[in-house]
């Protein structure tokens, strides 16, 4: 998941300074030429350029969670290219100029795939549509081959059976057309598509390529 400023936070500036210029605007009915309006009608200006920024070209995001670990830890703020994979249509619920498709190894950003919420997850690719995929005591294999994994952590020495649940041992599934398959790095404490399946390619939101935050963390997401 991710959290933090940029979601509600943004938002909630974004109401308040609107809400501010219109009572300028339209209640006080101040001169342009007017110090308050000026500032007010700069600030809403600015805030339109942003949000035009932030919905078509990058993001920021807040790691609340140990999923990604040690690739984001929490309390690092990446930065996702939203234009990467193409944007997402809320008219017809799909992607267009959907030119890139994730690849493996890549970590992406995501809305809710389980649809019960509206957060930003993010993830790291490790299958595209085609491509089979079975865990056996927590390695990895593609198309019958073990990946190599040097970003992949285990916060837990207990390797659990198929019979309690997908985490260690998932069985062999073939990714179907218009998915990926993604798995957190913390492979032990990630809920992801060994859980709720693999994810529509709908649902991608854009490639995390930077951590800007905090300043000693500051690096490529590779």
């Amino acid at each position: 998941m991710t959290h933090g400023f940029s979601e509600a936070s943004y938002w909630v500036i974004f109401t308040a300074i609107t809400a501010i210029y219109a009572f300028v605007v339209m209640v006080l009915k101040l001169k342009k030429e007017h110090p308050a309006r000026d500032w007010a009608q700069a600030a809403f200006e600015a805030l339109l350029i942003a949000t035009f920024l932030r919905i078509t070209v990058v993001q920021t995001f807040a790691i609340p969670t140990p999923s990604m670990e040690n690739t984001l830890l929490v309390g690092d703020h990446p930065v996702a290219m939203k234009f990467y994979y193409g944007y997402y249509n809320p008219f017809n619920d799909k992607l267009v100029f959907d030119i890139n498709k994730p690849k493996r190894n890549e970590v992406v950003i995501m809305r809710d795939p389980t649809d019960k919420t509206n957060e930003m997850w993010i993830k790291r690719c490790v299958a595209a549509a085609g491509d089979t995929v079975e865990i056996k005591d927590k390695v990895l294999y593609v198309n019958g081959e073990i990946q190599n994994e040097p970003y992949k952590t285990h916060s837990s020495p207990l390797t659990i059976s198929a019979f309690f649940s997908p985490r260690d041992n998932f069985p062999l599934t073939t990714v179907p057309d218009g998915h990926i398959f993604v798995m957190g790095d913390n492979r032990d404490e990630s809920y992801d598509s060994r859980f709720w399946g693999a994810l529509p390619l709908k649902k991608v939101r854009g490639k995390a390529v930077c951590v800007y935050w905090p300043p000693n963390r500051i690096k490529l997401i590779k």
